[in-house]
């Protein structure tokens, strides 16, 4: 009989977090790297949980309720920047960012 540990879900949270940061680190795309940023902090959250229940205290679970809402209003921000920079520029190329300096 196999048993899941703690182990196996920290590993998932690094290929997680991992994923998240190759694709931040390679992806030319504003929308894609802001969905790496989320699958990083999936990733976070998921080591939160198992360390929170392997511990036995709620301590993980509410830093992680915290860490979703954060992620809520960056995402609504963030998109909120895309679209509106998407109709100035008709890109959302991270590249063209720096045109946004004074």
């Amino acid at each position: 009989m196999f048993t899941v540990t703690v182990h196996h879900y920290l590993v998932v949270s690094a290929i997680l977090f991992s994923m998240g940061t190759i694709g931040v680190l390679t992806r030319r795309n504003a929308i894609v790297i802001f969905m790496c940023v989320e699958l990083m902090l999936n990733g976070v959250n998921l080591s939160f949980i198992a360390l929170s229940h392997f511990l036995g205290n709620m301590d993980g679970q509410i830093f992680v309720f915290f860490v979703m809402t954060v992620a809520a209003a960056e995402a609504a921000v963030g998109l909120a920047l895309m679209i509106a920079f998407f109709r100035n520029k008709e890109s959302i190329d991270v590249e063209d960012f720096n045109l946004l300096k004074w």
